[in-house]
């Protein structure tokens, strides 16, 4: 057994700095441990900056993919990270371990419980998780190895995870088991709650723009020195059609994990951060908006493209004609949000989500359909996460260039 201690010692002098995940009481000690040193390391409140002793720190998610989405955008800002889950949540994580991290190839060191390890009694529903763990671990592509729970075996074992994530640029994982980490009381720091967001609302008569126009029109209008994530289906391939820039990162796959890959930027960066989002994404992970106005990040600008329709797909309604997502994130936390319905409409709302500070949301409704001549990107997408990664290391756009 090791404390929390142990493990952050080691993997800070390792390099790890950067923690995301969903509790699990397996993990509750190393949970503590990370927020306690956080908390001993800085007081101030999460922010555009990181946090904690040396910039550790701990975002705690909505859920595990959403994890995994954070941690990657972390890494994309030169963290080195940590995602922690329960292996009941595992399956939460395929899907972006397996079309976000793999085709990106971003590391992390993965931390998943063993809840249900045949021979041990638990709860019923972490029967057949814990019977196939190690084997969906496999399958995915991921190479693992035992957690270490002697203090001997810490260096040895988190750095053979950082020369395995360096030769494949794939996530490591390690499988802790119960009372692998002797138990660590929290030392409680109460989040104060943020202040009244502020709505404006950008009404507008007439047909709703193309995606494609709103597309044009912000490229027009986006700071040089912006970054900007771009949600899976046709408005990265939009954009990257329109105007391929290294400040771009078009993702291509883990549907409705560009807010939370912002949000691992944002927390990171003093750039601006821009999310392009759509309707049916943002559906699909909702929590993110919470997670995002719980943190709050100074200069993200999160736009929700909204044309009512699964578009790649074929055009199946989503849910959204329903949804006030200005409203939503204002209940979130947001520190700003706008609703609008034209180009002019989203041009303004965008200037004022700059000035305002962020988090800040527009939500624009657009019409369905895409460009007729639609490409794809030809870039790869490790290419296109060095090339960000690089954009955001640099000076190029921003007043210290």
């Amino acid at each position: 057994m090791i404390t929390a201690d142990d493990f952050l010692a080691e993997a800070g002098r390792a390099g790890f700095d950067f923690y995301a995940g969903v509790p699990c009481s397996f993990l509750t000690p190393l949970i503590n441990g990370v927020l306690n040193a956080s908390a001993r390391g800085a007081q101030g409140a999460p922010g555009g900056t990181p946090g904690g002793a040396a910039g550790l720190r701990y975002v705690g998610a909505a859920s595990e993919g959403e994890a995994v989405a954070i941690a990657a955008g972390a890494w994309l800002a030169g963290r080195r990270t940590v995602v922690m889950c329960q292996n009941s949540g595992l399956g939460n994580a395929v899907n972006p371990l397996t079309s976000l991290n793999a085709p990106f190839r971003i590391p992390t060191l993965f931390l998943t419980t063993w809840r249900g390890e045949p021979g041990i009694p638990d709860e019923p529903q972490h029967a057949v998780m814990g019977r196939i763990t190690q084997e969906l671990i496999a399958l995915m592509g991921l190479e693992q190895g035992p957690f270490p729970a002697e203090r001997d075996a810490l260096a040895p074992a988190l750095d053979h995870a950082v020369a395995r994530m360096a030769a494949t640029g794939l996530p490591f994982a390690m499988v802790v088991r119960k009372d692998d980490v002797a138990e660590a009381a929290l030392d409680p720091a109460p989040r104060d709650l943020p202040p009244p967001g502020r709505r404006a609302d950008f009404p507008a008569a007439g047909e709703r723009p193309s995606r494609a126009a709103v597309l044009e029109r912000f490229l027009a209008v986006v700071p040089e020195e912006a970054a900007v994530i771009a949600t899976t289906g046709k408005c990265g391939r939009e954009l990257f059609t329109l105007a391929d820039r290294e400040q771009h990162l078009y993702q291509v796959g883990s549907m409705g994990g560009a807010s939370g890959m912002g949000l691992g930027v944002a927390l990171n960066t003093e750039r601006p951060v821009v999310v392009l989002d759509g309707d049916g994404a943002a559906l699909m992970k909702l929590g993110s908006l919470a997670t995002i106005g719980a943190y709050a990040p100074a200069r993200l600008v999160h736009v929700v493209l909204d044309n009512g329709v699964h578009d790649s797909t074929g055009g199946q309604a989503t849910v959204s004609a329903s949804v006030d997502f200005a409203a939503v994130a204002l209940a979130c936390g947001y520190r700003f949000a706008a609703a609008a319905a034209s180009l002019d409409g989203f041009e303004a709302a965008f200037r004022e989500a700059l000035a305002a500070g962020g988090p800040a949301l527009i939500h624009l409704r657009i019409a369905p359909g895409s460009m007729k001549v639609l490409g794809r990107p030809t870039v790869t997408p490790e290419a296109v996460a060095r090339r960000f990664q690089a954009f955001l290391a640099s000076g190029r756009g921003t007043a210290r260039a």
